[in-house]
């Protein structure tokens, strides 16, 4: 899929992935791109979580992440956007999400990222909910969330 802005490569995961390799591949299509910016989420070692799963609503998450990417590809000037996101169980250390944004300019990409990032935090179609040794416990989004992604709404 790619956009009038750029390529736009978003797809959700349902097996592990290797980031390095990913943001490589996403730099090397990027040449012309003065920055490229990227988050990198996984799952925490240090919480005490044994597993984390994702579940999510088919009809909606792959069309949702990809309505996003293309906002943010209208928004701001980018040669490219990378979404990638895992659902089902995953162990402590296995990455999440990586979202990178490339542009002619580092700003354009930090805005991008930050954009995305704090939507699918605060407000995607996902449920998430993490297995530690007391058992399984759902995630709500905090409060934090929902603030962050508010601070984008003239955009969406």
């Amino acid at each position: 899929m790619s956009d009038s802005a750029g390529p736009v490569d978003v797809r959700l995961l349902d097996a592990p992935f290797d980031a390095g390799a990913e943001l490589a591949g996403f730099t090397a299509r990027m040449a012309g791109a003065g920055g490229i910016v990227s988050f990198l989420g996984q799952v925490r070692e240090d919480s005490g979580v044994l597993a984390l799963e994702i579940r999510h609503y088919p009809p909606m998450t792959l069309p949702g992440f990809r309505n996003l990417a293309q906002i943010a590809a209208r928004r701001w000037a980018l040669d490219g956007v990378l979404l990638l996101h895992r659902v089902g169980e995953m162990g402590a250390g296995d990455p999440i999400v990586l979202v990178a944004a490339a542009a002619r300019h580092r700003r354009d990409a930090f805005a991008a990222t930050d954009f995305m990032m704090d939507h699918l935090k605060g407000d995607s179609w996902l449920w998430k909910r993490e297995r530690t040794a007391a058992g399984w416990r759902w995630i709500e989004p905090r409060d934090e969330d929902h603030s962050d992604r508010a601070r984008w709404a003239k955009y969406l």
